[in-house]
This record gives C-alpha cells, structure tokens and sequence, in this order.
C-alpha cells in the first residue's frame, strides 16, 4: 500500500510541476519580459495571448499547453524513478488519469508563477491526445459550433468540456467508466475555473468575437444590403 501511495504521489506532484511550466510565461520570457496576466482579462491562457500578443504568441502558448498535457498523461506514468519504481498493484488507468488531472491542476494553480494561471482548455485537451485522440474530433466540433454561434470562447470551452463526458456517457459506459468518470470531474473543474466568464456573461459584459460568429456576419451582410 506504501510503494503504490509513494508512486501515485510523485507522478501526480512530476505531472503537476510540468503543468505549472506556463506557456504564456514561457513564450512572454522569449519575448522580452510580457507577463499577459497584466493584460487584458488579466488569464494566462491562449486566448488572453492572442487578444494581447498576436497570433504566434498565442500558438507558442498553445503549444506549449498541449504538449505539457500530453506529457503529463503520456510520459510521465511509465517513469521508472529512483528509490520509487513501478508497483504492479497499482491501476496504470488511474494513474494515468491521476497525471492527467495533475498537469490541468498545474496549468491552472501554477506554483512557479503564484498560482496564477489559465483556465485548463488547452492542457486538458493535451491529456486526450493521450487518453482518447479521437474524442478530441468531438469536443473540437462542439467548441467550433459554439464559438460560430455565440463567439463566446469561455463557453466553448465550458460546453466542449461538457460534451466529452456526454459522448463517453452515451458510446463508452460502461467500459470507459475511468475515462468517463475524469471526463466528468474535468469538465467541472473547467466550469469552476471559467465561473468569472459565466458571471460576465450574466452581467453582458463578457468579451464576445464577432469575426467568428457565422450569423453575426449574415446579419450585418443583410444590414449592408438594406
């Protein structure tokens, strides 16, 4: 019972260091010193990064939260670390989910940069390029049919996250049930971390991107015409 607490406790703390290597930070370093968290929505995340900085500011930051993801979910389990070693008692599904959840914790409650991070959409969909490559067909069609409609990215991300664990509900169970149950724990986690999007979205103050929304651009087309 030891050596399986001692391994799932250091995975889970590697994992969660590797999810505190903030993107944003990393790629503002390069770039001079620009801390994103002092700009615009104040998140350290791609979208923040692309509103402030530009297009390939924000792909580096993406980038590297995604791969952080992965990481924590692909590498990270099977380590054979010193003095800690791999306990064959121990489930390799949930400690692989264990690593995963770690590194979107990290992402968001950073301990390198004051716990002061993103909001996790990225490096989470990092973790199913791990866990399940094809859900991400889903959860990406949902996050653009979304943002077309409202161009609101926060609730993309929120109803993304949501659908996976949908899907997994009504195509895995109850086969997946590991899988489905980290779906539905992260998709909460997801909706916690965006509850000042939900809150700005009540108040109608929330920032909405028009040159994505489809029926926005019709409307003004028609508005043209007239």
């Amino acid at each position: 019972m030891e050596s399986q607490v001692l391994e799932l406790g250091v995975k889970f703390l590697i994992s969660y260091f590797i999810g505190s290597m903030m993107g944003a930070m990393i790629v503002g370093k390069l770039r001079g010193g620009v801390d994103i968290r002092t700009m615009g929505s104040g998140n350290a995340g791609g979208t923040n990064a692309l509103r402030t900085q530009g297009f390939m500011f924000a792909l580096g930051v993406v980038i590297i939260d995604v791969g952080k993801g992965a990481l924590g979910a692909g590498l990270v389990p099977g380590l054979e670390i010193p003095f800690v070693g791999i306990d064959p008692e121990i489930s390799r599904t949930w400690l692989t989910l264990s690593c995963a959840a770690a590194a979107v914790m990290g992402h968001v409650w950073p301990i390198y940069h004051g716990f002061n991070g993103g909001k996790g959409g990225a490096t989470l969909i990092g973790t199913m390029l791990i866990l399940g490559p094809k859900l991400i067909l889903v959860v990406l069609l949902v996050f653009a049919i979304v943002l077309i409609v409202t161009g609101f990215v926060g609730l993309a991300t929120m109803t993304a996250a949501t659908s996976l664990s949908i899907w997994l509900a009504l195509t895995r169970l109850p086969a997946d049930q590991p899988l489905f149950i980290f779906s539905v724990a992260m998709a909460l986690f997801i909706i916690y971390c965006h509850r000042s999007n939900i809150q700005r979205m009540r108040d109608g103050t929330e920032n909405r991107d028009t040159r994505v929304m489809l029926f926005a651009k019709a409307a003004s087309k028609g508005n043209d015409d007239t």
